[in-house]
């Protein structure tokens, strides 16, 4: 979980490679309206968000057997409430850097629906984890293979993999 940019479908891949599990970006959910709306440079509403999650809450109610990994934003608790009831195991893995470090990103950033000129308002909407929900912050202010090998060491530290 994390804003856009933060690097949520880099780790995730790698992760799912890793972990040898189903991978899914949040983005492919995305009704075309979503899109639509975010290429406008028009954030989404709960309302626009609603279908949305309830397609990620499917499919990973679909996977609890199993397992899986999925790359989502879930900005909010009550997404990620949404989330935890398609499958109790669910354990989040928070992407957390400064505005201003996700903002040099975005900027280098290309051939994405989501303009940097939203990242403000994931910002406004983020809910950190609470200390009564699964799951873990790991810092990306390193490099890519610093933030895995941190994620992988929260991951173990947690019992997870």
């Amino acid at each position: 979980m994390g804003v856009s940019g933060s690097g949520k479908s880099t780790v995730g891949e790698w992760l799912a490679q890793v972990l040898d599990l189903p991978f899914a970006d949040a983005d492919d959910f995305h009704p075309e309206r979503n899109i639509e709306k975010m290429s406008a440079g028009i954030p989404l509403d709960d309302a626009d968000r609603a279908p949305w999650l309830e397609a990620m809450a499917d499919w990973l109610g679909s996977r609890t057997g199993s397992g899986a990994v999925l790359v989502c934003s879930a900005l909010k608790r009550r997404y990620r409430d949404q989330l935890r009831q398609a499958s109790e195991r669910l354990f989040f893995v928070h992407l957390d850097g400064s505005y201003e470090l996700i903002a040099e990103r975005l900027a280098g950033r290309s051939g994405h629906f989501m303009p940097p000129s939203l990242l403000r308002s994931q910002f406004e909407a983020l809910e950190p984890l609470g200390r009564d929900e699964g799951g873990v912050t790991v810092s990306v202010a390193g490099s890519p293979d610093e933030t895995r090998a941190a994620v992988r060491s929260a991951l173990t530290r947690a019992g997870v993999c």
